[in-house]
């Protein structure tokens, strides 16, 4: 079976600039029409920390990974180390499209 093009979702996840500084994650493909524009502005206005393209075949895996990534991060002490752009690639490297 051959693979659309456009059969990815793209997403990012970011950290808000705000007082809690949270991080979280966005599923642009599948913004609500009602949602877009507010979700899409408080990703804009947070900091990427990492972004890409999901293989919609494999996207409920890959959503479960990046859920857990969020997690682990929002989970961290400031003074940690964030996690680095190699070990996120690492860990979704399976689920992302060039």
């Amino acid at each position: 079976m051959t693979k659309l093009p456009d059969a990815k979702t793209m997403f990012e996840i970011y950290r808000e600039r705000d007082y809690n500084r949270s991080f979280r994650y966005i599923f642009y493909t599948e913004l609500e029409e009602h949602a877009r524009e507010t979700e899409i502005a408080r990703a804009a206005a947070g900091d990427t920390i990492f972004h890409g393209y999901l293989d919609d075949e494999l996207k409920e895996p890959a959503r479960q990974e990046v859920e857990r990534i969020v997690d682990e991060l929002n989970g961290m002490d400031e003074d940690e180390p964030m996690l680095s752009r190699d070990e996120f690639a690492r860990r979704l490297g399976r689920y992302l499209v060039p």
